[in-house]
């Protein structure tokens, strides 16, 4: 089953700017693939600001969301696997949403039978007003 992280982004993401508010990124910078600039990376985690007029050609797709952007006037090409982005959020507001990690959907055993997963990690929904 595919991850519901990119089309909750994606809404958020178009929430956010209907309503005139700054779209941030929190980003877990040590998922293998992240590309974004090291300097601007404290403890492992970066926050980017997606504000169409910060960003260029952003793509948010269901497995990466990329896009070009200006670090101290220098061009970057950005590149974050999805299930790295940890949090979305409006700068002004703090709303949003918190994504928790993603959990293996069944494990194979040893035997190769599928089991399921053990539901002591339920995911709990906040309301966010």
């Amino acid at each position: 089953m595919t991850s519901t992280r990119p089309y909750l982004l994606r809404a958020l993401y178009e929430w956010m700017l209907d309503n005139n508010l700054t779209p941030y990124l929190l980003v877990d910078t040590s998922i293998t693939g992240v590309d974004v600039p090291e300097q601007y990376i404290e403890d492992t985690r970066i926050i980017l600001n997606l504000l169409p007029a910060a960003v260029h050609q952003l793509v948010i797709s269901n497995e990466t969301v990329t896009f070009s952007a200006r670090f101290n006037n220098r061009p970057y090409q950005i590149y974050i696997p999805v299930q790295a982005i940890m949090a979305v959020y409006a700068k002004e507001t703090g709303n949003g949403l918190v994504f928790t990690p993603e959990q293996e959907q069944t494990k194979v055993t040893s035997k190769g039978t599928d089991e399921t997963p053990d539901n002591s990690h339920t995911i709990k929904l906040k309301v966010i007003k």
